[in-house]
Formats: C-alpha cells, sequence, structure tokens
C-alpha cells in the first residue's frame, strides 16, 4: 500500500471525526488524491493482469470528500444560474491556455466535476462526466451522455448520446 493509500485508510477510520472545518493530515490525503485522479495520475479502477480493480481506497477518499466539502454556490450555468453543492467544477479557474495544455474539446452544456479526467483529444459534448471518471484519449462522450462516478472509459470510445456509463 502506498503511503497516500494508508493516510486515506487513517482518514477513514476517522471519517465520523471529519467534517468541513477539519484541517491536517486527513485533509491532506484526500485533497492530494483527488488532484491524482484530477490529473490522470490516480485512478479509481484499473486493469492489473487482465482483470479490473477497483482502488478501494481512492474510492474511499471521494467519499471522505464530501464530508470535508462545505455546500457552496457553484458559477457558471446559463443566464448566470448558479448551483448549490459540494464538488466544484474541473474548469473552475481554468483559462484558454489551461484549456490548450488539456488537449480536449468541452462545449457548453459539458459539465465535469472535480476529480474526473479527461484525456487529450477527448470531446465532451453536453454531457456529464461525474467524480473520479477517467475518459479515455480520442473519446466521445456525445449530447446528454453520462459518464457516472468512477466509470473507467476506454480510448477512442464513443459513448452515445442519452447513454449511461455507471
Amino acid at each position: 500500500m502506498t503511503a497516500l493509500a494508508t493516510a486515506i485508510a487513517a482518514a477513514w477510520e476517522a471519517r465520523e471525526s471529519l467534517n468541513p472545518s477539519s484541517t491536517g493530515a486527513h485533509r491532506d490525503a484526500v485533497e492530494a488524491t483527488l488532484a491524482g485522479l484530477d490529473a490522470g495520475e490516480l485512478r479509481a479502477a484499473e486493469k492489473i493482469d487482465g482483470a479490473w480493480k477497483a482502488n478501494e481506497w481512492v474510492k474511499k477518499a471521494i467519499l471522505l470528500s464530501f464530508r470535508l466539502a462545505d455546500m457552496a454556490i457553484i458559477e457558471g450555468g446559463p443566464g448566470d444560474a448558479v448551483w448549490w453543492d459540494k464538488v466544484p467544477s474541473k474548469f473552475a479557474g481554468w483559462d484558454e491556455a489551461r484549456f490548450r495544455a488539456a488537449g480536449f474539446r468541452a462545449v457548453p452544456g459539458a459539465i465535469v466535476r472535480r476529480s474526473a479526467f479527461i484525456a487529450r483529444n477527448a470531446v465532451l459534448l453536453p454531457s456529464f462526466v461525474n467524480v473520479g471518471a477517467r475518459v479515455g484519449e480520442g473519446t466521445m462522450v456525445d449530447t446528454w451522455a453520462t459518464v457516472g462516478s468512477c466509470a473507467q472509459v476506454g480510448a477512442h470510445c464513443h459513448i452515445s448520446g442519452g447513454a449511461g456509463i455507471g
């Protein structure tokens, strides 16, 4: 088990004491895990020796993040509408340079939550990609498709309009 996985295990054991005002090692471990997912360095599940294995510690970190986050206004809705949630948009604070560096296309109406990874050359039409999910290189998430929490979508796939990947 990596040091980060060990830290998440400790945070999980202390989960009843965690809340939005918690600081310290538990929060740091959860934040590092979310950042690793967001950057594509960590995965909620991966193929090992030909079989898919869930990384339970990563999933626990995501669950812990809900205990640590407070509800907040999420801006960016059509007509200056807002949402009320605990998970910010992956794109919060992004500028043109950040989108260019990421190398994927996100059209208006594409909602991607922090901790989801979108690989280069992916195309996101008006769709929803949830926490911990991974969308592979060259994949299209078509109109009104949903990539659920921790779902792993491979490279060069087409997630058809209206489809849901759990």
